[in-house]
């Protein structure tokens, strides 16, 4: 988050906060790639994952330091911006697209649902049922299919 807030930094001529926003997102790639590598070693049953050699994580590295240098580049020959001590704040609420979110409310409950009603659903109080033993498997029975030949005249036209 921190890497594309900071390419939106430098799309609106704010360099000085691009290159700190962009340390801050190396910063949290660097531990995230440690973190990735030791999962990537641990033993255990199943198949081993390695996320750090995923596609989006091997290009996300390369787009953080290019972008970085760029930032770098762009601010000793244009902008001369002083690079704050702090990173800037992300905005976690987005403030575009095409809908607004709608807030999940749980529909009320139906009189029918009674304290009597929800307890009448234990099943440790179910009758004890014979018929829950498994039906011996019967025997299935090969069933002949017919011969059936393709016919050139079927009815059907192409015109």
């Amino acid at each position: 988050a921190y890497c594309y807030h900071g390419q939106t930094l430098l799309a609106s001529d704010k360099c000085g906060e691009a290159i700190r926003s962009l340390q801050e997102s190396e910063k949290f790639f660097a531990k995230a790639e440690a973190l990735c590598k030791e999962y990537g070693e641990t033993k255990g049953p199943g198949t081993t994952a390695k996320p750090s050699g995923h596609l989006f994580f091997r290009k996300l590295g390369s787009l953080v330091k290019n972008t970085l240098e760029k930032c770098q580049r762009e601010n000793g020959f244009i902008y001369f911006q002083k690079v704050p001590a702090e990173a800037p704040q992300l905005e976690l609420k987005a403030n575009y697209g095409l809908v607004e979110p709608v807030p999940f409310e749980f529909p009320a409950l139906n009189a029918h649902w009674t304290p009597e009603t929800v307890a009448a659903f234990d099943l440790t109080k179910r009758p004890k049922d014979d018929t829950a033993k498994p039906k011996p498997d019967e025997e299935v029975k090969p069933l002949k299919e017919p011969d059936i030949k393709p016919q050139k005249d079927s009815g059907c036209q192409i015109s």
